[in-house]
């Protein structure tokens, strides 16, 4: 049985098995403790077990005393922009991602539209595991209410952003094919693009949870979307995850860029227009440290993570940032990775280009990455951790979040996830032989760690 996953990201697991309905009345009675039984809002997404969690995350919130404004099937990001609106102590979205169908979670966000930190997170596993549970009365159960226009009032800011020109690319009138995998994207993705002026070809756009493909947004499961763009001879593609935080690129002629590019295309939009600091995280290309360089501005990384990466951007007035993984983060319009703001900003950059998206992107820094997964048994993990940098004595090392090493021409970051039982291995280099190659070396180095009987 793969464990219950509590981490920074939330708390996540297989439904029926890890994640049962007692483990999610405990966090989300805990969550409404931390609240102090206060307005809380909830959203989900399109999951077959959405339900189920849904009604199980109301009851341990009534149980804590809090108002809930229950707001449907939505986007994440949607989520978090709705605790800033309706001014909520937090806020709980059920989701999980990009996993597998069966896998199901709860994401936390504070009153600032921002998921908990460290130590916020330290204060709700804590309430969720006293074994003696606080809850209020019969006639200080909270209440539900409903709210059907959060996707409208996310489609209205992204369209007033000053950086987004309706009426341009309206005139315009771009091609686009988008693939929503079935996930809530399906509610706001086609709206969007519209309201934009695209004709939009829609790939499973129907929010049913039964993904029709796999659930991330990488380029091994983006066949449908690939052959869509080029039979409606398109101007781009896009693909979402199940709750749309995470946005993939297609060119025109159907090549899909990279989950990475994504993020450096609305970071080179944005930095010409607001030349200002980028923060990412520690796994994210290099190619936005070229483009920070050319621009003159300074660049941060933080550990992975969407809350390292936005509070170190407030923190330090940060004009964009993001993760590698196809998250981009506008503070213009909320401290979150949002893919439909990542649609508006690539279709505006696009069109001030004048050109293609392969020409646009052929224009960019190139770097080739390679992501591996490993099964390193926890208990191993610190010895794989203290003995890995060993296996490139050149490089310079840093232990921010795992283990990342910086070589002169490539990289190579060993980390714990927190989104699935596994350590993920990322490699970048300027070709992809060479970060296949420098990928292999690691994972073998890891293996050999691992078959050593002492760890002296």
């Amino acid at each position: 049985m793969k464990p219950l996953m509590v981490s920074i990201s939330g708390v996540r697991g297989i439904v029926g098995q890890t994640l049962t309905p007692e483990v999610l009345v405990s966090y989300s009675s805990a969550f409404g403790l931390l609240c102090r039984g206060c307005k809380v809002v909830v959203g989900r997404d399109s999951r077959v077990s959405g339900e189920m969690a849904r009604h199980a995350v109301l009851s341990g919130l009534l149980s804590a005393g809090c108002s809930v404004v229950d707001l449907g099937r939505v986007p994440t990001p949607t989520a978090q922009i709705a605790v800033e609106d309706l001014k909520a102590a937090g806020g709980i979205v059920i989701t999980a991602s990009h996993n597998p169908p069966e896998w199901n979670a709860l994401k936390f966000i504070g009153p600032s539209g921002l998921f908990l930190g460290p130590k916020q997170s330290a204060r709700l596993w804590k309430l969720a595991g006293k074994r003696k549970k606080t809850w209020v009365s019969w006639n200080r159960l909270g209440s539900v209410s409903t709210d059907t226009k959060s996707i409208d009032r996310h489609i209205k800011k992204i369209l007033a952003l000053p950086d987004i020109h309706v009426q341009a690319l309206r005139k315009r009138k771009f091609r686009v094919v988008v693939d929503c995998v079935n996930g809530v994207g399906g509610l706001i993705a086609p709206r969007l693009l519209k309201e934009l002026g695209c004709h939009v070809t829609e790939l499973n756009t129907e929010p049913t949870g039964k993904f029709a493909h796999g659930a991330e947004p990488l380029p091994e499961n983006l066949a449908q979307l690939t052959k869509a763009v080029r039979k409606a001879k398109a101007d781009i593609g896009f693909a979402t995850d199940p709750d749309v935080d995470r946005l993939a690129v297609v060119d025109e002629s159907g090549q899909p860029l990279g989950e990475e590019y994504t993020l450096v295309l609305a970071v080179q939009f944005v930095l010409q227009q607001h030349p200002g600091r980028v923060v990412i995280n520690m796994s994210t290309t290099r190619a936005i440290e070229d483009l920070a360089r050319e621009f003159g501005v300074p660049m941060v990384r933080t550990p992975v993570g969407e809350i390292h990466v936005a509070r170190r951007m407030k923190r330090s007035g940060a004009v964009i940032g993001g993760e590698g993984n196809g998250g981009v983060i506008l503070p213009k319009l909320h401290y979150g990775r949002d893919a439909p703001v990542g649609m508006a900003l690539i279709l505006q950059h696009l069109l001030q280009c004048g050109g293609s998206v392969r020409e646009m992107t052929d224009a960019l820094p190139r770097y080739a990455m390679v992501k591996r997964k490993l099964r390193v048994p926890r208990e191993r993990m610190g010895i794989v951790e203290e003995k890995f940098p060993a296996l490139f004595p050149q490089g310079k090392i840093n232990r921010a979040d795992g283990v990342r090493i910086d070589l002169p021409s490539s990289w190579v970051h060993l980390r714990k996830s927190n989104t699935e039982p596994i350590v993920r291995v990322y490699t970048e280099a300027r070709s992809r032989k060479e970060a296949l190659i420098l990928s292999r070396e690691a994972a073998r180095g890891v293996r050999a760690i691992l078959a050593r009987k002492s760890s002296r």
